[in-house]
């Protein structure tokens, strides 16, 4: 969808379909951490900790999401 298309989406559907794309993404964040978890606990990645696990959690999402999604604009 382009961006002037969005403009013409009734309140009501543009509020649905921002909904259904923060599900999405919760999902997605949800199922990264525990692949995360799994690595860790498998002994492929390891568990740094903190500050340190949350960073590594972050470049896995930016990793996996970089390819799938693209660059979506200027916000």
């Amino acid at each position: 969808m382009r961006p002037a298309e969005w403009h013409h989406l009734s309140d009501t559907m543009q509020i649905e379909l921002s909904r259904q794309a923060l599900e999405r993404a919760a999902e997605t964040l949800a199922s990264h951490a525990e692949l995360l978890a799994r690595e860790m606990e498998g002994g492929s990645l390891l568990d740094q900790g903190g500050p340190e696990a949350l960073r590594l959690f972050a470049a896995v999402v930016r990793a996996t999401n970089a390819s799938t999604y693209g660059v979506a604009g200027h916000a």
